[in-house]
């Protein structure tokens, strides 16, 4: 019988991680509205929106079709085939459906998986901040050591090659970007693109490249995917899936791509996490996805997600005491709040309390942002603008006392 360890603790790996900030927020506007408190979500990080009405109309009928059973570990073979052509037509990058396209449980299953497939143990990845909370967790549960690159406010939160070279060493493994960037709103230049793949080339290493946001942009900015630069088909894995884009968050659908051999290394892990995606999701999916409907409603949501961003920024600027980065991509507003006398925690926490509208402590997406909030203009123009109105009075309140 073993005794040199608790058989009642946690983990070494669980203990490297800790509890999503995100979640603790929903969480507590969940508690509130229990109590019965109307709360002004700007938190979440999903459209408002329904999800097309062809693709649950398909998915209905896969169901009534009895389709209940297990798919392909790869994913549903018609879905990972127009999956492929619609990816010629955005990036030019053309992948065989067969052997480099994985459906996966979301977007999350994919990031995780494939950290879990690339990295061994001390391993190091490069990774920026503030960012999606996945990254540096899964990294961690992978036997990973994150290399954290802290984004600064005076360059947009842009990337600089020239440091990303500074921080690149004999361990460096693995390139994680998020393009767009979520919670910035950055969007990644072609140069800088180019700078990513030159180094990777040159110094042995692999990008993953979270491009799940890649259908947001605005003010006719160019989005330019990873892949599609020469040599990182072979050198990159792809990140996607429904959730943003077809407004699908609770539907659970991802997808990756990568060259045959690293797809077949993460569909070792994929097969014995979740097996497969719900195959009547993945018809529903497929089925749905592109019909003339479907394309409506998405376009209709993208030139909502443009209106709402628009309509923010200008409450913004009618806030004295607050600054923020104009975001180019995604659907999300970092805030600087610091002159307020409130750490973004403080701000975001007594705004919930006191005005009952929920937004993000940035410092939950990354250490460097402290003094910033992370707004979603995910929802209602309504709620929008009675959610500035109260963070107008809440913020002059606070400056008229400092």
């Amino acid at each position: 019988m073993r005794t040199d360890y608790d058989s009642n603790s946690d983990s070494m790996r669980v203990k490297k991680v800790e509890p999503s900030l995100i979640r603790t927020v929903l969480n507590r506007v969940d508690e509130l509205r229990k109590e019965g408190k109307e709360i002004i979500a700007l938190s979440a990080g999903e459209p408002d929106f329904h999800t097309p009405e062809d693709i649950k109309a398909a998915t209905i009928e896969a169901i009534r079709d009895n389709f209940t059973h297990y798919s392909s570990n790869r994913g549903y073979e018609p879905l990972r085939e127009k999956l492929a052509e619609k990816i010629k037509q955005e990036t030019g990058v053309l992948y065989d459906f067969r052997t480099e396209i994985l459906v996966t449980s979301s977007g999350a299953e994919a990031i995780n998986n494939t950290l879990l497939a690339l990295i061994d143990e001390g391993d190091e990845v490069i990774l920026f901040s503030p960012a999606f909370v996945n990254y540096e967790n899964m990294v961690k549960i992978s036997g990973g050591v994150p290399v954290i690159i802290d984004l600064k406010k005076e360059s947009g939160f842009q990337i600089d090659a020239e440091e990303v070279r500074r921080h690149i060493s004999d361990k460096t493994r693995l390139l994680v970007i998020n393009n767009p960037n979520n919670p910035t709103g950055a969007v990644y230049g072609k140069r800088v693109l180019e700078e990513l793949s030159e180094l990777a080339d040159r110094h042995n290493f692999l990008i993953v490249s979270d491009e799940m946001y890649s259908s947001l942009l605005y003010e006719g900015t160019e989005f330019y995917s990873i892949a599609s630069f020469p040599g990182m088909k072979e050198r990159s894995v792809v990140i996607n899936g429904f959730s943003k884009t077809y407004a699908m968050t609770g539907w659970r659908l991802g997808y990756l791509t990568a060259e045959e051999r690293k797809a077949g290394a993460i569909l070792k892990i994929h097969q014995y996490s979740t097996t497969c995606s719900p195959t009547f999701i993945q018809i529903g999916a497929a089925r749905g996805m592109d019909t003339g409907r479907t394309k409506a409603e998405v376009a209709f949501m993208k030139e909502s997600f443009a209106k709402r961003r628009d309509l923010l920024i200008k409450g913004l600027d009618s806030i004295k005491g607050l600054s923020y980065i104009v975001p180019k991509g995604a659907f999300y507003l970092m805030v600087d709040v610091s002159k307020t006398g409130l750490t973004g925690m403080g701000y975001a926490g007594k705004l919930l309390e006191e005005e009952q509208v929920a937004v993000i402590p940035a410092v939950g997406l990354g250490k460097n942002c402290s003094e910033f909030i992370r707004i979603s203009f995910a929802a209602s123009e309504e709620n929008i603008g009675r959610a500035l109105v109260r963070m107008k009075e809440f913020t002059h309140k606070l400056i008229a006392a400092e």
